[in-house]
């Protein structure tokens, strides 16, 4: 039986869970600062699967992207775009795994519960019923399929409260339509 936390005990979450985001923003721009998240995944290319995967998981965070677009585009440009889409996509989905953990089981309850017992919580069942319940999981497959950062479409999915085992087979296919695109349009320009 799981014991309900007091609105103090979901506001120390919340705090928690805020440094977190803050210390993982901290070191996200340290690496692309230093351009050792650039270096490192360079050096993964050259191990063409891995250098797909590994950049398909960095390919999820705002903070990433544009390195991890590039290494991808650089792999796409090696090896089959469809072999890159798929490793990529794999990764990508393991970090978006990553990320709606935190959002939708820690953050999410964290949030529910500060707002338990306020007029908030109205608000925010709308978002459970009706249109609004399917409409949530397609904006955030179409922010995950576009260059804004998953984690925005990851939210809209989380909140919606579809099943994980719903939610990463459309991740894949948003993340692999998203690389394989990527590529394409690289060797247009080429």
């Amino acid at each position: 039986m799981r014991r309900i936390r007091s609105v103090k005990e979901h506001i120390k979450g919340l705090e928690r869970d805020l440094l977190i985001v803050l210390l993982s923003i901290t070191f996200a721009v340290l690496l692309v600062k230093t351009e050792a998240l650039e270096a490192f995944l360079s050096a993964t290319s050259e191990m063409k699967i891995i250098g797909s995967v590994v950049s398909g998981i960095f390919f999820t965070s705002i903070f990433t992207v544009a390195p991890a677009t590039i290494a991808l585009a650089e792999i796409g440009q090696t090896i089959s775009p469809f072999t890159v889409a798929l490793f990529g996509a794999l990764g990508a989905m393991m970090g978006d795994l990553i990320i709606l953990f935190f959002i939708k089981d820690i953050f999410a309850e964290d949030i529910k519960g500060v707002f338990r017992r306020s007029k908030w919580k109205k608000f925010l069942s709308l978002f459970h019923m009706g249109l609004w319940r399917w409409m949530m999981p397609l904006i955030g497959a179409a922010i995950i399929a576009s260059p804004l950062p998953d984690e925005l479409g990851l939210t809209f999915m989380g909140i919606s409260k579809i099943k994980k085992t719903v939610i990463m087979p459309l991740v894949f296919l948003m993340n692999f339509g998203g690389i394989i695109a990527i590529i394409y349009v690289t060797r247009l320009f080429q």
